[in-house]
């Protein structure tokens, strides 16, 4: 019998939630939005304003090569992107980073109903406390406008 390590069953999981919404992904979905910056200067990013003063390289590294760059790539949607993202992050139970991409892929079309239907299916694939942690995690989400 072949033993899977969960390394690898994650990055399967990952990869067949971003196949799954391929039909999806043909809908161009618009750049998220950015906040408004002031006369001549530039308003600090998320990244910036939550670890950029403690960590600016890291911060830095966020704004430009992720979203700049990695999120900005042609071969999924944004919106399958935050699919894929939101699983990963369910399944190594990662509440804190849930939290902002769960507000991301509302942003990038994903529901609430296909978000709580994605922590269900992977409660039998991810464990069962990912899933009760990742549901308070959308209900607290959910519950903001």
């Amino acid at each position: 019998m072949k033993v899977f390590s969960q390394k690898n069953h994650i990055g399967a999981l990952v990869m067949a939630c971003a196949l799954s919404t391929a039909s999806a992904s043909a809908q161009v979905q618009p750049p998220r939005p950015q906040a408004a910056k002031p006369a001549g200067t530039a308003a600090p990013t998320p990244a910036q304003r939550m670890y950029g003063d403690i960590a600016p390289k890291l911060a830095d590294l966020t704004d430009k090569v992720l979203y700049a760059d990695v999120w900005e790539r042609p071969g999924l949607s944004k919106r399958d992107r935050s699919l894929a993202t939101v699983s990963a992050l369910i399944a190594m139970n990662r509440p804190d980073q849930l939290r902002s991409h769960l507000r991301i892929a509302r942003e990038n079309g994903v529901t609430e109903a296909e978000l709580v239907e994605t922590i269900t299916h992977l409660a039998f694939y991810s464990g069962w406390p990912n899933a009760v942690s990742a549901i308070a995690v959308a209900k607290e989400v959910f519950a903001k406008p």
